[in-house]
């Protein structure tokens, strides 16, 4: 493999929520007291309109800032909860990230190292274009299981190609076990996970270092030369062991992210990458392990580009952007475990036109908008004719997406009396950088933090559900910078 080619970015998404597991021991503690030992830290908790598409466009936007979403001739997206099961998943990203249509799109899924393996298949691609790999998940669990204390809802990005890659793929192995530590049957809404020590002594610690000892072996790297050991297992002290039968120093594993975070399944490999690449130096070497019915093994050596990119610490901006949430009930409502009443306004049939969402998918997925050859005026929708009265001018309007242009808050509402999921409904007009306006809802806004003027971003969210037929309707809406 020649040396221009590697990973060129990675981008990642962690939603702002994170609930406190304290609560969810609290809540639970007198039907299942253990729960307490499992009471530390936080777990990244998806709002009701984020889900595993709006996820994946996030963490896709972040791996792609900056770089020309032109060059990108592969997307690869990996989840086990996908919202479609007959419907391109990764179609719709790609036409939220305004992706060219000539593009060869996939669908991974089946096991939590379905990341992993996109990855994997990535390199091995022999086509001249950038090759996107996104992962995302937001999986459900019984409330007071260990399930609902260990996961975490989030989304990675990996861009794949020639140029100034930050690292460059030295080796990989791919294990296939039917090794069954946990599983959801067709339907079912839950996993059911089987026993932990099991799990951990038949299925980690002999199944992993058999693969990393594979891998190292055919790129000729001895595991005392490992930097960063990246493998996802919230099971105690289980990272430390494999290290230690593979041979890796106890010093390059890395952490696991469960604390702030959780498991986040097909994405956390990835995630666990683009975090290792963020305290990378030149010459170092990442391995990641990915388990799951066997085990998909990557070895990394980084590069000197890794200086430039250092800067961009997707990872670390995104478990930044926090709010602290300790309302175990909103949790339960927005995953629906519990069922609300939510009152007669919630009854309006929505049936979702295809024809149309079809006809306006430029405008409706990938927030294009318009710009006038003749004046320079914005404009969202784009129209047949220009907005400025000064112009008017027939069918002079360009492609504009404006999904990353800022914008500021113009006029707001925080609305009581409509039905939301999380009230009050926020929405109002906003002012684009550079010309347009709309009118949106809001998403991530604290009661009593918004304003005139507040600095705003674009984010692809869930629009509504058609619970009737099944459908996930999106659309873009504000939220505060």
């Amino acid at each position: 493999m020649s040396n221009d080619f590697g990973i060129l970015s990675c981008g990642a998404y962690v939603p702002r929520l994170r609930l406190q597991r304290k609560s969810i021991a609290i809540s639970n503690s007198w039907f299942s007291p253990g729960l307490r030992g499992l009471a530390r830290g936080e777990r990244a908790m998806a709002n009701w309109d984020e889900d595993v598409i709006t996820m994946a466009v996030e963490a896709a936007r972040s791996c792609l800032q900056g770089r020309k979403r032109s060059g990108v001739g592969q997307l690869t997206f990996a989840s086990t909860t996908f919202p479609f099961d007959d419907r391109q998943n990764a179609g719709v990203v790609a036409n939220a990230l305004n992706l060219k249509s000539s593009l060869a799109v996939l669908d991974a899924s089946g096991s939590q190292r379905a990341g992993a393996s996109a990855l994997s298949a990535a390199f091995g691609s022999s086509a001249g274009s950038d090759f996107l790999v996104v992962a995302s998940e937001k999986r459900q669990a019984k409330a007071a299981s260990p399930q609902e204390m260990h996961y975490g809802d989030g989304a990675a990005a990996i861009l794949v190609g020639r140029g100034q890659p930050i690292a460059r793929l030295i080796g990989s192995h791919s294990e296939t076990v039917d090794f069954v530590d946990h599983f959801r049957g067709r339907g079912a809404d839950y996993d059911y996970g089987w026993e932990e020590r099991w799990i951990r002594e038949e299925g980690y610690q002999k199944i992993v270092p058999r693969a990393i000892g594979t891998a190292l072996k055919s790129a000729e790297v001895s595991p005392e030369s490992i930097t960063h050991f990246c493998m996802p297992c919230t099971l105690s002290r289980v990272g430390a062991a494999v290290a230690k039968a593979a041979g890796i120093k106890e010093e390059a594993v890395r952490d696991n992210l469960a604390a702030v975070c959780g498991d986040t399944g097909t994405a956390h490999s990835l995630l666990m990458l683009a975090h290792a690449l963020e305290d990378a130096k030149p010459g170092d070497r990442i391995l990641v392990a990915a388990f799951g019915q066997g085990c998909e093994v990557l070895l990394f050596e980084v590069t000197d580009a890794i200086s430039e990119a250092a800067a961009r610490k997707c990872v670390s901006a995104t478990l930044a952007r926090r709010k602290e949430e300790s309302n175990y009930q909103k949790f339960l409502a927005f995953n629906d475990t519990v069922v609300l009443e939510h009152g007669m306004r919630s009854e309006m049939d929505k049936i979702t036109t295809l024809t149309s969402l079809y006809r306006n998918r430029d405008t409706v997925m990938g927030m294009v908008g318009g710009r006038c050859r003749c004046c320079g005026t914005r404009q969202f929708p784009r129209g047949r004719y220009c907005v400025n009265p000064e112009c008017n001018a027939l069918d002079s309007q360009d492609d504009l997406p404006f999904s990353d242009t800022p914008a500021t808050v113009m006029t707001y509402t925080a609305d009581s009396l409509t039905y939301s999921r999380n009230p009050p409904h926020y929405y109002g007009m906003v002012r684009f950088e550079g010309g347009g306006r709309l009118v949106m809802d809001f998403a991530d806004v604290d009661e009593g933090r918004m304003e005139v003027g507040l600095p705003m971003r674009m984010m692809f969210r869930v629009k509504d559900y058609d619970h009737a037929r099944g459908f996930v309707r999106y659309f873009w809406k504000a939220a505060p910078i």
